[in-house]
């Protein structure tokens, strides 16, 4: 955490100024979420009329803590940070979701609302469902369900895992798992973000984000300059990573196949 900071706007209010901009404006197929993707062909056209297009606009908040979570939002392209703000305005994220993910869970475990907040971190693209409508589909213990459940589950496991990491490896470590999880959500290899960012996302501060990314920089695995982060070499940046990052991959791949390109 940032200890000894006085307090500063939380990332949403950060994020806000930087709004609108990379605004995904190409159409994407509701297929293109692995969720979706999964469904029996008859459960796809049922749901199709109530799938809602939606732009995710960079630091968009799609939904704040607390706040009642009316639908979900079935992501085909960009990155949605989960993430906790104390009261000092330091903050923390513990998972990122794409295109093999949901956001809004709570509206379908029924807890309706979560202490957590879930930001646009790479702009992109979701479908939007009622979360009426997701009831519903637990009610007629449908497919999609089927899905949602499993896909909570793979969460927990990388809720937990991202806990233990936090506590256990090395900073160098974390950003690689951190880096190589957002990779695996994106279509370049380049991803538009901060060292003050991934700080606010991992926790930490952001001297020791570009202490760490020099590093990776000097052996040849990213290459980072002002606002910008590109994975030059995968394989050796996930040698690099700790375990955390193969064990969250393989309980996704456990419970929802296919769902990440390695």
């Amino acid at each position: 955490m940032l200890e000894g900071h006085s307090p500063r706007p939380s990332p949403e209010t950060r994020f806000a100024v930087k709004r609108g901009k990379h605004a995904v404006s190409a159409q994407h197929a509701p297929r293109q979420n692995h969720l979706l993707a999964a469904l029996p062909p008859e459960d796809y056209e049922r749901l199709l009329p109530a799938l809602k297009p939606v732009p995710l606009s960079l630091g968009w908040t799609v939904h704040g803590a607390g706040a009642r979570e009316k639908h979900l939002y079935f992501l085909t392209a960009g990155i949605v940070c989960r993430f906790y703000v104390m009261e000092t305005g330091a903050s923390a994220g513990y998972a990122v979701t794409g295109s093999e993910g949901v956001i809004g869970i709570a509206s379908f475990l029924g807890g309706i609302s979560t202490p957590s907040q879930a930001v646009v971190l790479s702009a992109g693209y979701a479908y939007r469902l009622g979360a009426d409508l997701a009831q519903a589909e637990f009610e007629r213990h449908s497919r999609l369900a089927v899905l949602l459940l499993r896909y909570t589950q793979a969460l927990m496991a990388e809720t937990g895992q991202a806990a233990a990491c936090n506590r256990y490896h090395s900073l160098e470590q974390q950003l690689c798992r951190w880096l190589l999880s957002c990779r695996d959500r994106l279509h370049s290899g380049e991803l538009t973000i901060t060292h003050e960012l991934i700080a606010e996302m991992l926790g930490v501060r952001r001297e020791g984000i570009t202490l760490a990314a020099g590093k990776l920089q000097e052996a040849g695995l990213i290459d980072h300059r002002r606002g910008h982060i590109a994975v030059l070499d995968r394989r050796r940046l996930e040698a690099r990573a700790c375990e955390c990052y193969e064990a969250v991959k393989k309980e996704y791949g456990r419970l929802l196949p296919d769902k990440i390109a390695g």
